[in-house]
């Protein structure tokens, strides 16, 4: 409504119907100053809007100055009514200001408490019932509104009255009717919180300023809540005594950066709630009937997925969607009709697919874009710049990337991602391949970009003005940092794969110190694989690992001492915990003295590798020797020993006939059967075909299972199985063929030499198979004889 030279064009945010009434009025009133809810912080870099290359969706970014972890923004679509005004503004070249309570006392502590600076700034951009300083959330204005016109659902009874809606012969009069209806509300009782009234007093503040200055035609747009607050004024020196209890302002940078559809429809973090961005996108941009346009795009959507959507069934479903509009007493078909036409008709019933159209068309991935104007974190300019030079276009919707680390651009991509992961930026995170590969040559990421990398970027403009020396600075501060011995081999691995050389060598300081303190086996063994990881990058990535390799095989004699006795007394769950461990530094070791065996003797052996491999196969000897003779705390636990005795097997440094000599002795009467049991499933794990390859085994096996009493079956039981539900599916079914056939202990050949041939059912499949193979069948002699 208008008082005077202002004009209060109350809005709901991020409503399409909203948008087109406010430029239908903007274009009637012919305002001289647009003011708009938002931080006023943002007045200078408004202007920004005019330049084609800020696309929307985007949003005001604003975080402290001393503190970027606390930050708000404030998002825009093409449909936000806030951007539709700031256009014209623009446009008009109109002076355009934001009104609302400055971001800086958002991110102050409250005189009672410290508030959460996300809500509070939130609460300005997103909305007017937040709950705030302790009180109670304020009941939704339109969920009332609705009540009173008879209807239980406040979105669809807002999308009929307003987003469905074209604007009239008067523009300004929808904003009339919204501002009594609100004012009614308010007078009810349906006021805000204290919040709220500290904002209405600024806002007021400042179009008295905007009249000081001499505007005569004010456009004023905010939340319809505040209308009826802004109508009728106070006096200045009221709402000077309720700012006069605000907080010290904190020093706040802000900025524009870019949004998404899918963040949009968020209700928590840094969302807006808007539960259909892309409908919503679709209902504002297109001219007309905005249903048989959308369900078009949904049909082509179903055609690249490969469902079978014709033409014809587009029609049935513009026709249904209307159909259903009328019985349900709508003026036009809303997203409700349109998604049960889809599923009817395009989806034929399928939710599988009405959940793609849901995904793509309804929401979207929409992201938008920011000049290079706009003000940026040094560390975000060298990011940008190093987008554009690797080719790596920031995208909301996830993409998988493949990358040979051989080529230089794919390995400088590498080091970027792996990078931004230490600054805590998971733009891309690790993926599995389509394509098998073992090598060290090839990484596989999922890229996905999300608007609140923005905050974790001007984090970490605290470490540095670049990507690598941010990473780089970060990587020793968390090294200076961490408690445990496997945070630190990771962050090794991490170094070497982001090409941080420049830290590595502080890292590895620590990491020295850290070994040499740490006396805990577990620890040990849990930081040993990633050190031998990283040893493999060295050839692809061209790194100097000399230094690794002294450090990951002094950690491996450490835990060839160290591991025996360090397993001895475990319960089940850190034997269990140990075994992960076990297999763990077996592989490590395997690939650390991977070809000093052939060199051995010929070549200096620098890192003393040479006999590490016998070391830790005298460590696993030792371990499978530690029988519980006087107790299980006397003892190392059956799962770590059957597990050395298997690893020993696999190795080739145990026979056959040893393995099964141990196994006899486990499953002889004077053991637990919860020991054998646990022997069984260590020594099986991994693969159980050598229970084929030797029969003996088996027969053990099933002797032994077959011979305990059926209270001591029951409870080892839970144990076998879990064993068992290890194997292949085909080990397991061959196993069980194998037992039913008995007798075991034979090889396969005897088992079939022993049993008797039936020539006569034999002879039956002969003329069947003659004639598979197209060959005359040859009866034998006893056939033909019987036959006769």
């Amino acid at each position: 409504m208008t008082t005077s030279e202002v004009a209060l064009l109350g809005i709901r945010h991020h409503g399409p119907g909203s948008a087109r009434a406010v430029a239908a009025a903007l274009a009637q009133w012919r305002p001289d100053a647009v003011l708009i809810e938002g931080p006023p912080e943002a007045d200078g870099i408004v202007h920004l809007a005019a330049e084609k290359d800020l696309v929307p969706p985007v949003a005001l970014l604003a975080h402290a100055v001393d503190d970027p972890a606390k930050a708000a923004f404030w998002p825009y679509a093409e449909f936000s009514p806030e951007w539709v005004a700031i256009r014209h503004a623009v446009e008009h070249d109109l002076p355009v200001r934001f009104i609302d309570l400055p971001a800086g006392y958002g991110f102050a502590p409250a005189p009672e408490e410290d508030a959460a600076p996300e809500t509070a700034a939130e609460e300005s951009a997103e909305g007017d019932t937040a709950e705030e300083d302790g009180a109670e959330p304020v009941a939704d204005p339109l969920a009332l509104l609705a009540e009173a016109a008879g209807h239980d659902d406040a979105e669809r009874w807002w999308e009929d009255v307003v987003e469905h809606r074209a604007p009239g012969g008067d523009a300004l009069a929808p904003f009339a009717a919204v501002a009594e209806a609100m004012g009614a509300l308010r007078a009810e009782g349906l006021g805000g919180c204290r919040r709220d009234l500290l904002r209405e007093a600024y806002m007021r503040q400042q179009i008295r300023a905007a009249r000081r200055a001499g505007h005569q035609r004010i456009a004023v747009v905010c939340g319809a809540f505040h209308v009826p607050a802004l109508e009728r004024m106070p006096t200045v020196a009221h709402d000077r005594a309720l700012l006069a209890g605000l907080p010290k302002k904190v020093r706040t940078d802000i900025t524009w950066v870019p949004w998404t559809h899918r963040r949009l429809s968020q209700t928590t973090g840094y969302g807006a709630g808007v539960q259909s961005p892309g409908w919503y996108h679709h209902l504002f941009t297109t001219d007309g009937d905005p249903v048989p346009r959308w369900l078009t795009r949904a049909a082509d959507l179903l055609r690249a997925e490969d469902h079978p959507v014709s033409s014809a069934h587009v029609i049935e479903a513009v026709r249904l969607a209307e159909t259903l509009a009328v019985l349900r007493g709508r003026p036009l078909a809303g997203l409700t009709e349109t998604l049960d036409a889809v599923r009817a008709v395009l989806c034929e019933g399928s939710d599988v697919a009405l959940e793609l159209v849901r995904d793509r068309l309804v929401v979207g991935d929409a992201l938008g874009e920011v000049p290079d104007a706009a003000p940026a974190v040094p560390l975000q300019r060298d990011l940008t710049r190093l987008q554009r030079s690797l080719r790596l276009k920031p995208e909301a919707a996830p993409k998988d990337v493949d990358l040979d680390l051989r080529k230089e651009t794919d390995a400088a991509r590498s080091r970027l991602l792996h990078r931004l992961r230490l600054l805590g930026v998971d733009w891309g995170v690790p993926a599995r391949s389509s394509v098998n590969s073992t090598g060290t040559f090839r990484e596989s990421w999922r890229l996905c970009w999300q608007p609140e990398f923005a905050v974790r970027i001007a984090e970490a403009a605290q470490w540095g003005t670049t990507v690598e020396e941010a990473a780089a600075d970060k990587a020793v501060g968390t090294a200076r940092a961490a408690e445990e011995l496997a945070e630190l081999t990771g962050l090794v691995e991490t170094c070497l794969l982001a090409g941080l050389s420049g830290a590595l060598p502080a890292v590895m300081r620590v990491l020295a110190d850290c070994a040499a303190l740490d006396a805990d086996v577990a620890h040990l063994a849990g930081a040993l694989p990633a050190l031998v990881r990283a040893l493999r990058y060295g050839d692809v990535r061209g790194t100097d690992h000399g230094a690794l390799a002294e450090a990951a095989s002094g950690l491996a004699e450490r835990i060839c001492v160290g591991l025996p006795p360090a397993c001895v007394g475990l319960d089940a769950q850190s034997a269990a915990a140990m075994r992960g461990r076990l297999d763990e530094v077996h592989g490590a070791i395997g690939l650390l003295t991977a070809g000093t065996d052939a060199t051995a003797g010929t070549a200096p052996d620098p890192d003393g590798l040479a006999g590490l491999a016998d070391r830790w196969a005298a460590a696993l000897r030792s371990l499978a020797r530690r029988e519980p003779a006087g107790g299980p705390a006397t003892g190392a636990p059956g799962l770590l020993r059957g597990r050395a005795v298997r690893l020993l097997l696999d190795d080739g440094r145990l026979d056959s006939e040893e393995a099964g000599r141990r196994l006899r002795l486990v499953l002889s009467v004077a053991n637990a059967p919860a020991d054998a049991a646990g022997w069984v499933e260590g020594f099986l794990t991994g693969g159980g075909a050598l229970l084929l390859h030797d029969p003996r085994l088996l027969a053990l096996l099933d002797e032994w299972l077959t011979g305990v009493s059926g209270e001591v079956f029951t409870d080892v039981l839970p144990l076998l199985r879990r064993t068992f539900a290890g194997l292949e599916a085909g080990v397991r079914t061959t196993i069980g063929g194998r037992v039913a056939a008995g007798p075991l202990g034979e090889p396969p050949a005897a088992q079939a030499a022993a049993g008797e041939l039936d020539r006569a059912r034999a002879d039956a499949a002969v003329p069947v198979v003659a004639l598979l193979l197209g060959v005359r069948p040859k009866i034998p002699r006893q056939a033909a004889g019987r036959d006769t």
